[in-house]
């Protein structure tokens, strides 16, 4: 019997022990699904190949550099980072100023006089905008259209711009104040500064541009919906969602959009020469005309780019970019130039250099550690658009190839023109 009950009777409670907590699955109620966010699961694979797309839009042999793969992860963080800005403050019915393109969400290849904020607006809307005017010579605000598949439409660029309004053109007070109502019809018996809206615009566009930065003051502003309430209601679950499900559209597209834009210019070659650079058809700043091309240098090279300065001009810059669109530094290096910081030689040319290296002369622009990439240039309000000349001479032969008269930069005042560009940058209002 003993032997019986060890042979029979213990394997089958093990089975038994075996068998119960299949037995007992099968019974038991379903655990509950686990609480998520609806929505990020598709942000996050909606961006995870994103790196992948922008580098195949280079050529291979940029792919396969890891300083270009990483500064294509900045490029990817830059552009996740402004969508992301617009995805929780852009709100039509309760609408602010918010940053959008700059040194630090450095996508499009932003100017660098340029302040650039975003409103969102409801089409249709009735909105008033206040703050002082301040003295710069540009502060123009454009209508943006819908894109990114906003409003019906299944463009993926960047919205087109509708007609810029020019806050210098307003009435103000003693103070400086201005006060100007936007919507699509005036309404009746309104005596104000007044802006018609265009019906389908849904962005505000605001451009700062400051040509002498210890002088001239940015404008204040502030926007609000009027024919609506004052308080904000909580927002939706059903509009957060909205918010990100928008996300990995618009930051693919604010990432790619340019990326391959100087490798083109170098198919075309435009390679240390220049070109015009249309952008009629995208609604670039009224009055304002672009040249560009690709730069190429080694460490004992440089580039002498000269243009007759037009007789009538309201403002001029040149900037360059790295490989990928993105502006060179220009907050920490030498890197761009306009008008109050760039003078014509006596015989009217502006003769910029362009080098790795410091030449020690007063019009340089700095590399930065970038051997290719690309200029650009713009006239603005200016009664010619000249197209510069463009010759690349040895580093050493600089000086003998400027006039006679052109200053001497020690790096000790380069150094303290650096400190200084930082620190009048750095208090211009971003937000």
């Amino acid at each position: 019997m003993k032997k019986y009950l060890l042979n029979v009777l213990v394997p089958a409670v093990g089975a038994l022990a075996y068998c119960a907590p299949a037995a007992y699955a099968q019974s038991a109620p379903a655990a509950p699904a686990k609480p998520t966010v609806a929505g990020w699961e598709d942000l996050v694979n909606g961006l995870r190949d994103l790196p992948d797309r922008v580098l195949a839009k280079l050529p291979e042999s940029m792919q396969n550099d890891p300083q270009v793969q990483q500064e294509v992860g900045r490029l990817m963080l830059e552009a996740l980072a402004s969508s992301t800005l617009d995805a929780i403050g852009g709100d039509g019915n309760y609408p602010s100023f918010l940053p959008t393109i700059g040194q630090t969400l450095n996508v499009g290849q932003p100017n660098a006089d340029t302040v650039y904020r975003m409103a969102r607006i409801t089409p249709g809307g009735t909105y008033r905008l206040r703050g002082l005017r301040g003295s710069l010579r540009i502060a123009a605000i454009g209508q943006v259209g819908p894109t990114l598949g906003e409003g019906g439409t299944k463009s993926t660029q960047v919205g087109a711009m509708k007609n810029y309004y020019d806050l210098n053109t307003l009435h103000v007070d003693k103070q400086g104040r201005y006060d100007v109502l936007v919507s699509p019809m005036r309404p009746d018996g309104y005596k104000g500064d007044w802006w018609q809206l265009d019906p389908s615009a849904n962005r505000l566009l605001l451009r700062m541009v400051s040509g002498n930065w210890s002088k001239e003051r940015d404008p204040t502003i502030a926007i609000e919906r009027v024919d609506i309430p004052a308080s904000r209601p909580r927002p939706s679950a059903a509009d957060l969602e909205q918010r990100l499900r928008r996300l990995p559209a618009a930051t693919s597209a604010i990432a790619a959009l340019f990326v391959g834009h100087v490798e083109a210019l170098r198919q075309e070659g435009y390679v240390n020469k220049l070109k015009v650079l249309d952008v009629s058809q995208a609604g670039g700043l009224t009055g304002q005309f672009y040249y560009e091309g690709d730069y190429d240098l080694g460490d004992d090279e440089a580039l002498i780019v000269e243009a007759k300065v037009p007789p009538k001009c309201g403002y001029r810059s040149t900037i360059l970019t790295n490989e990928i669109y993105e502006t060179t530094d220009w907050y920490n290096n030498h890197s761009s130039l306009n008008d109050s910081q760039s003078k014509p030689d006596k015989d009217g040319v502006l003769r910029v250099v362009v080098s790795a290296k410091d030449p020690g002369v007063p019009n340089w622009l700095d590399t930065a550690g970038h051997p290719q990439g690309m200029i650009q240039g713009r006239w603005t309000y200016c009664d010619q658009q000249p197209i510069p000349s463009v010759r690349k001479v040895a580093l050493a032969d600089v000086r003998k190839s400027l006039p006679p008269e052109t200053g001497i930069v020690t790096p000790e005042q380069r150094d303290h023109d650096v400190r200084e560009r930082r620190l009048l940058l750095q208090q211009r209002p971003l937000w």
